[in-house]
């Protein structure tokens, strides 16, 4: 049984599921778990997934850049087709890295078959509205039933590494928030789901949630190369979640995929911890 160490770090400024968040962010009753990174798509490949929406960068874009529906702290340049804000004050926001090989909401993107792959990074960053969030990464490491098979199959803060080492968590890589690093050829056979989680640290009691936060992505790297394999970049944020499933990497008849979830429920990391089958020790 798992103890859940309480979280000392700073903010980032200078028993049932409640709520699930589909495309349309209507909450939805949930029974199953697999339903929270189900999109109604086949798995067969598509074109979409052999060749994702690709977005080309001359350089480095601020986070705060990104927005689907810029709000009025936003500005348009009219030199520029990006938009640029203000940080509220005691926000510092994060420089988002350039990102090459886009993906949607719902897309699923082939990275490679099992035997080839061999390592890759999931690399994670956020800006924040509020400087009270705190966000937290963690990694869930799934068997085809979509449960670990142990406590120690979950990747966070407190426990930075699967039993096999075949998955490590990082505080920080290069201009990402946070990182994990997954070597395929290391990993139990059981494991076919890696799920990539952002939370909210203390949510409830600090009565904070997803609207408070912008700018999230994942993109998941070739670790030998840092090659870009596949990014996704979230554009819709919730008000009544505190935790979101932003994508994972699953194996599928031989190959490895990426599939961009973006969907969150109304649980903190222990109520999570639940949802995937890690047993939590209440303290």
């Amino acid at each position: 049984m798992l103890v859940l160490p309480k979280k000392t770090s700073h903010p980032l400024h200078t028993d049932s599921i409640l709520e699930i968040n589909r495309v349309t962010s209507r909450a939805e009753d949930y029974t199953g778990i697999h339903n929270i990174n189900r999109v109604t798509q086949s798995e067969s490949l598509s074109s979409a997934e052999a060749a994702p929406f690709t977005v080309s960068r001359a350089s480095e874009t601020p986070m705060s850049s990104r927005v689907s529906n810029p709000s009025p702290s936003y500005r348009r340049s009219a030199q520029q087709n990006t938009f640029t804000s203000s940080a509220p004050s005691g926000i510092s926001h994060q420089i988002m890295p350039a990102l090459i090989n886009q993906t949607r909401k719902g897309q699923k993107t082939l990275l490679g078959d099992a035997i080839s792959l061999g390592k890759i990074k999931a690399c994670l960053g956020w800006n924040v509205k509020n400087p009270a969030c705190d966000v937290d990464v963690s990694a869930f490491l799934l068997d085809r039933d979509g449960k670990v098979s142990g406590d120690d199959w979950f990747v966070f803060y407190g426990q930075k590494e699967s039993p096999d080492c075949s998955v490590i968590f990082s505080d920080r890589e290069n201009t990402d928030r946070e990182s994990v690093a997954i070597d395929l050829s290391r990993l139990n056979p059981s494991i076919t789901r890696i799920v990539f989680v952002l939370t909210i640290n203390d949510a409830f009691s600090k009565r904070l949630n997803f609207g408070m936060i912008e700018d999230a992505y994942v993109r998941i790297l070739d670790a030998a190369s840092d090659r870009e394999l596949v990014s996704f970049v979230m554009d819709e944020y919730y008000s009544n979640v505190i935790s979101m499933m932003i994508g994972e990497v699953y194996l599928h008849n031989g190959n490895w995929k990426f599939n961009a979830i973006g969907n969150g429920v109304a649980k903190d990391l222990e109520g999570l911890c639940g949802l995937y089958g890690v047993q939590v020790k209440q303290t």
